[in-house]
């Protein structure tokens, strides 16, 4: 043993030359390697090296890229529902001959950008609730250029190898532009500025969430510093984010009334809380909200659909919850009916129980053309890296495939007003769910007070009989109807038989008497 001992030997990082066990380097990583293996080469010294250089990168916090579709989910999906089909945003698709059309378009939009005037007179049915000022496209540009070295890194360096300083900065600022002028138009109810066919209009919504297709939001935040005050350019985006995924808003009572009119109070309250905090606050409110921006518009649209502290807990576990229901018409058999929620996130699920039966609360949600595109591409948007462990919308797809099997299910969810379906059969949505939820795996911490509660009463044998005899014998209202006529007839029945009896006792009493 003594004589291996001494015959060990210490290799540096750098020149992977040997030293003795007494020589102390403090500033060296030092990788202990016995004689008795082989010889090192130098290819293999350059490999440690590079392995070596990679501590610096443990426990640090890498800017969340904005990166391509995971190749797992193009080899499932045809490339259709993620590539653009009328206009590119960002370096990943950028100069594809079938999207050269709407690139003459984007200086366009741009200039209508920088010279947007809220001042000036409006057309008829164009909104005037969002002020905007004109700016220099001069002035546009030097505040996206100042911000390309740290805009750059949210790509990887082999997308925009190719595209110089110059080159870059000029993209972003006409994406960014042609973003938030269309955002503008359609907000607003401008659509003649925009100069475009109805279905180019429709597609470019599909297009700007796309997961290639993104842009940093640092761009879109500077650019609406310039011309929006006091965060309105979020709230125009938010609210065209918004309106694409409610329903109809229905007409609001008295007590729903005054509950909005407290709520516009507050706002305004807080607004001029926000005026007399001072410039030194406003300041560092600035930097705050630096880090709190979404990575870009597809991440915006996932907070909106769910709340990001519904599922704080991540992680996938190889075992999980087994549902012993398959279906929305299963649920129903057992004494569960469904509800439309008022919130518009897919996080807000409830389950109600009662003595005999169940109310399980969903989320309304429109289905339609543009709905496969979407899904697909938010699922791969939590399938990269540097994204939330929290699969929050992966779960939520699972959780309606479990209750989406047949046209059936659809029409049961359809007719609560549940699904809005806007794309067709009732065949085609539920194979839309069918087709996206294979292969996918949740969060297992997703939904699980609601899938217990529900697994609770299904296997509840005294709650499922009571079910079953309502749905066998008074399933429709004509059976109601009669079971209610069949009881009044006894009851009258009963009723004539007791008086005839009570008569009959008074007769027989007083003969007696007498």
């Amino acid at each position: 043993m003594d004589k291996q001992s001494a015959k060990r030997t210490m290799v540096t990082n750098e020149e992977g030359r040997s030293i003795g066990t007494n020589e102390i380097f403090a500033d060296e990583h030092l990788i202990t390697i016995h004689q008795d293996s082989q010889e090192i080469s130098e290819n293999e010294r350059q490999w440690l090296h590079t392995l070596e250089k990679r501590r610096g990168d443990i426990g640090s916090m890498q800017k969340p890229k904005i990166q391509k579709v995971p190749k797992m989910h193009r080899e499932i999906e045809a490339n259709v529902s993620y590539d653009p089909l009328v206009v590119s945003i960002g370096p990943f698709h950028h100069g594809k001959p079938e999207l050269q059309l709407t690139e003459k378009r984007k200086e366009l939009l741009a200039i209508q950008f920088a010279d947007q005037n809220s001042t000036k007179e409006r057309p008829e049915g164009v909104l005037k609730w969002l002020p905007t000022t004109s700016v220099s496209i001069d002035v546009l540009y030097k505040k996206v250029k100042n911000i390309v070295p740290s805009v750059r890194e949210c790509y990887d360096d082999e997308v925009i190898k190719k595209y110089s300083h110059e080159e870059f900065a000029q993209m972003m600022l006409l994406d960014g532009c042609f973003i938030l002028q269309y955002f503008h138009c359609i907000v607003t109810g401008n659509y003649e500025e925009l100069k475009m066919k109805s279905h180019d209009i429709a597609f470019i919504h599909r297009d700007l969430f796309l997961l290639e297709n993104q842009l940093p939001f640092e761009v879109l935040q500077v650019l609406m510093s310039c011309k929006f005050k006091n965060n309105e350019g979020m709230g125009m985006i938010k609210k065209f984010i918004s309106s694409a995924h409610t329903k109809p808003t229905q007409p609001h009572g008295f007590i729903q009334s005054i509950n909005k009119f407290f709520l516009d109070i507050c706002k305004v309250m807080k607004f001029f809380r926000k005026i007399c905090g001072g410039e030194e606050s406003s300041l560092t409110k600035q930097e705050s909200m630096k880090s709190l921006l979404p990575a870009h518009l597809l991440e915006l649209l996932k907070t909106h659909l769910i709340d990001p502290k519904a599922f704080s807990e991540g992680g996938c576990y190889l075992t999980g919850e087994w549902c012993s229901y398959s279906s929305a018409i299963e649920l129903r058999r057992a004494g569960i009916h469904f509800r439309p929620g008022k919130s518009h996130r897919l996080s807000d699920v409830k389950f109600t129980s009662f003595h005999c039966s169940g109310q399980l609360t969903l989320p309304p949600i429109t289905i339609d053309d543009s709905t496969k595109s979407e899904f697909l591409n938010l699922v791969a948007y939590e399938a990269c890296p540097n994204t939330p462990d929290d699969f929050a919308f992966t779960s939520y797809l699972s959780f309606v495939d479990s209750l989406v099997d047949q046209p059936e299910d659809v029409k049961e969810l359809r007719s609560k007003g549940i699904l809005l379906n806007f794309l067709g059969s009732d065949q085609e949505v539920a194979d839309l769910f069918n087709e996206i939820a294979r292969d996918l795996v949740p969060n297992p911490h997703a939904y699980v007070d609601v899938k217990a509660k529900i697994e609770n009463h299904y296997n509840n044998k005294g709650k499922i009989w009571i079910a079953e005899r309502k749905n066998t014998h008074f399933n429709t209202p004509w059976t109601v109807v009669a079971f209610i006529a069949a009881l009044f007839v006894i009851c009258l029945q009963v009723s004539d038989t007791l008086l005839a009896g009570v008569q009959t006792y008074y007769a027989a009493h007083q003969k007696g008497n007498n």
